[in-house]
């Protein structure tokens, strides 16, 4: 991917620029075809104004039609303008927010943010945050103080709004950020793409471990794709990339869901979507979307303070209750007697207004049915732990243990199996999903619909080994071909 620094006049930029970026006059850019025609580019917008209709306006807009990456995005300009995403951001920020403006006395503080920092530096967390969560080279962010301190507005600044006793500083920060290395493509008959691996090799739960990384990584390069292991921290810098594969377990409320709506919003081609996010990471939706569309799953209703009398009726004993979030078996108990179940599903409801009473089904194993793209991927049993009713169970020491994985080929699988845990994944949408069914004398059962699946080397991979690795990235790069097409 080229680099592009874009003004109005290249002979104003004072810095000598690394191997592989260009400083462009913006009125090039926008008419001389040899940039409307390039592949891919991580646009820099350093024009004077960014207003409706402006040249900073069009570099923008424009490079967003052309499948580059401008920074500050089109996106980003449209955020900043609206109150309800700005206010979610404070809310997010809430207590570094606090934390940072501690000192301040007035009722009114404005922080201007340049490359995700600031002249002071104990306020650069927080210039951090704002760069991450509006990315833009430069931004100007006011606060109000009322009973607490919050944003209340947030806006990218243009070159001519930066004051001269502060260019001094903003001309140290771009040397340093420009002295970094970009994703300037290093082989560029080798790598047509740029592609994200979001990971936590320190998380306790997580869908791959660094071995299955590094498949991923090679499987990426040897479909044209040039991968980077990213982190939460670089949120910012999702503008860089092509497209985006999450391996960290996802949550709505979390950095994951947050990553995957940027990509989503910025164009990226994304696994796992954040629609897929929003539908597989809540088991009430799950079990509405079941109860609408016909798909067998095991009785289920959803459960709130005033119903809770009635589980025992409709569900029975034991049964099982979970937490609408709940994943790798956690926020997930059974219940055998009246008075557990009464404490256990309270306990959920003091964090949720709905929780899920389902009938218990016990089994040695669950089915596990690998689809992507709307075609099945791979097919393991999930053997329960010994001594134990779950895949994953935690003992006494509270070291958690897992079951058995036993991989097989797809067309050895029952023909039910795969038939239903497509039918329950294709009702979510076309991404990477894992379907748990439960086989209980002839009669199939989907449990539940996981988007961001396991997928770990010696374990779904026994059957398909590398092959598994590949069709995840040439799914990439055919959604990323029919994107360009």
């Amino acid at each position: 991917m080229g680099v592009l620094i874009v003004l109005e006049n290249p002979k104003s930029w004072p810095l000598k620029v690394p191997r592989g970026v260009e400083v462009v006059p913006a009125k090039k850019y926008l008419l001389d075809p040899k940039y409307s025609q390039m592949r891919s580019a991580k646009v820099f917008n350093f024009c004077r104004s960014y207003s409706y209709q402006t040249l900073g306006y069009y570099v923008s807009l424009l490079a967003a039609a052309r499948g580059h990456k401008p920074l500050p995005s089109i996106a980003t300009f449209q955020d900043v303008k609206l109150s309800p995403i700005v206010r979610i951001a404070s809310e997010e920020m809430e207590e570094l927010i606090q934390e940072s403006l501690a000192r301040i006395k007035s009722k009114k503080f404005e922080l201007t943010v340049y490359f995700g920092r600031n002249l002071v530096r104990r306020y650069d967390r927080l210039s951090k945050a704002l760069f991450n969560a509006f990315p833009a080279p430069f931004l100007r962010a006011t606060f109000r103080r009322n009973d607490h301190w919050e944003i209340e507005s947030i806006r990218p600044i243009a070159t001519s709004e930066i004051p001269a006793s502060h260019k001094d500083f903003v001309l140290d920060r771009a040397k340093e950020h420009f002295n970094k290395p970009f994703r300037v493509s290093r082989q560029r008959t080798a790598y047509r793409y740029d592609l994200a691996i979001l990971h936590d090799p320190d998380a306790t739960e997580k869908p791959s471990t660094e071995k299955t990384i590094r498949k991923f990584i090679k499987a990426a390069k040897a479909v044209g794709m040039d991968p980077e292991i990213i982190s939460k921290d670089d949120y910012g810098r999702l503008a860089e990339f092509d497209a985006l594969f999450i391996r960290e377990t996802t949550y709505v409320n979390h950095h994951t869901y947050r990553f995957s709506r940027r990509a989503a919003a910025e164009g990226m081609v994304v696994i796992d979507d954040p629609e897929s996010i929003l539908k597989c990471t809540n088991k009430v939706y799950m079990a509405e979307l079941f109860d609408r569309h016909g798909v067998n799953a095991p009785r289920t209703m959803v459960a709130h303070e005033d119903n809770i009398d009635e589980v025992i009726g409709r569900i029975g004993l034991p049964c099982v209750l979970k937490r609408p979030d709940s994943s790798f078996s956690k926020g997930v108990t059974k219940a055998l007697t009246p008075t557990e179940l009464r404490t256990k599903l309270t306990a959920f409801l003091e964090d949720s207004e709905l929780a899920l009473a389902q009938e218990w089904v016990p089994s040695d194993f669950d089915w596990r049915v690998g689809v992507l793209d709307r075609k099945p991927l791979f097919v393991c049993k999930y053997h329960m732990v010994k001594g134990h009713w779950q895949i994953v169970g935690v003992d006494k020491q509270g070291e958690r243990d897992f079951g058995r994985i036993e991989a097989m080929y797809i067309e050895d699988a029952p023909a039910p199996v795969t038939a239903l845990a497509m039918r329950a994944a294709n009702l979510v949408g076309d991404g990477f999903y894992g379907v748990d069914v439960k086989e209980i004398d002839g009669r199939y059962m989907v449990m539940e619909v996981n988007d961001n699946p396991s997928v770990d080397a010696g374990y779904e991979d026994q059957v398909y080994k590398d092959e598994i690795y590949m069709a995840i990235m040439r799914t990439f790069v055919n959604r990323l071909e029919a994107q360009r097409r």
